[in-house]
């Protein structure tokens, strides 16, 4: 039985893996913001006899202090975790600011991931085979990185922040595997293509019709599970692998550029610094900072 923690596990690929692997006899620990749903993640796991492996951790994901205290709340009741699968996001045609002065698909789509992968890495290291699943668009291929406007205050579009997010989040992978020696989770970047999900989000009207199209033409998400069940199980021996749809990606793709990883490494632990003050292993060392806001 391994123990496998969801982010995003109430709604779309999540909950369709959240369900399959409590169903394999996994233990499942669902994080995600609506208590309704999470009951109903919980009613079900019940109904099929596994409400003793089912276990749902209400949070905000945006919020920096969220994601702390979740890392607090999972260290504390699961000595090891196996699996780390992050599918948490949320689409926004107009661009809102958190609570603590981050954009918000920057602080739910990729500071979160960064957050809950470095912040597990104690429970995950005791694991026999730890591996950690960014569920993301990839960044190959997509427009460049707004270094000097990563919040996009200028000229905000929905879509340019996800795309971004998916190419922040190849470079989260990137300086993860960097630090190897300390880290035996293996970092797993997966673009499972277009899928049938709930994407969930807040959209203007042309947005609305252009995700209804999407997912008329996308897969059934339970085409979508068994790919990521044959990594959990078998992960890449590399400290670092990426796929899109099942095909492996070269690393020496620009998108997984080591110089671009280290300086979004740098702005991300000034970002935490400046916001918290913490000095801990999930902000190491000095910085820069940046307009991630």
């Amino acid at each position: 039985m391994k123990t496998i923690v969801v982010t995003g596990g109430t709604s779309g690929i999540g909950r369709a893996l959240a369900h399959t692997c409590l169903g394999r006899g996994d233990q499942v620990v669902v994080i995600a913001p609506d208590p309704l749903k999470g009951k109903k993640f919980l009613d079900t796991a019940q109904k099929a006899g596994a409400a003793d492996r089912a276990v749902f951790i209400e949070a905000d994901l945006s919020l920096i202090s969220e994601n702390r205290r979740v890392i607090a709340e999972i260290e504390d009741r699961f000595p090891v975790v196996d699996v780390l699968v992050l599918c948490a996001r949320y689409f926004r045609s107009h661009r809102m600011v958190t609570s603590e002065g981050i954009e918000h698909n920057v602080a739910l789509y990729y500071l979160s991931r960064y957050l809950l992968g470095y912040g597990l890495v104690d429970v995950m290291n005791k694991a026999g085979t730890p591996v950690v699943m960014n569920i993301a668009g990839p960044g190959v291929g997509a427009p460049g990185i707004h270094w000097d406007d990563l919040g996009l205050e200028r000229g905000y579009d929905g879509w340019t922040a996800m795309l971004q997010g998916g190419r922040l989040n190849d470079l989260l992978g990137v300086s993860f595997a960097e630090g190897r020696s300390t880290r035996r989770a293996r970092y797993v970047l997966l673009f499972p293509g277009g899928t049938r999900t709930g994407f969930a989000g807040e959209f203007d009207a042309a947005t609305a019709a252009h995700v209804d199209r999407m997912k008329r033409a996308a897969r059934p998400v339970e085409f979508t599970v068994p790919p990521i069940l044959e990594i959990i199980d078998a992960p890449p021996r590399e400290p670092l692998s990426a796929f899109v749809e099942g095909t492996p990606l070269s690393l020496l793709h620009p998108a997984f550029d080591k110089d671009a990883a280290a300086r979004l490494d740098s702005i991300t632990r000034e970002l935490l610094r400046d916001k918290t003050g913490s000095k801990s292993t999930s902000v190491p060392g000095a910085g820069r900072p940046s307009r991630i806001r």
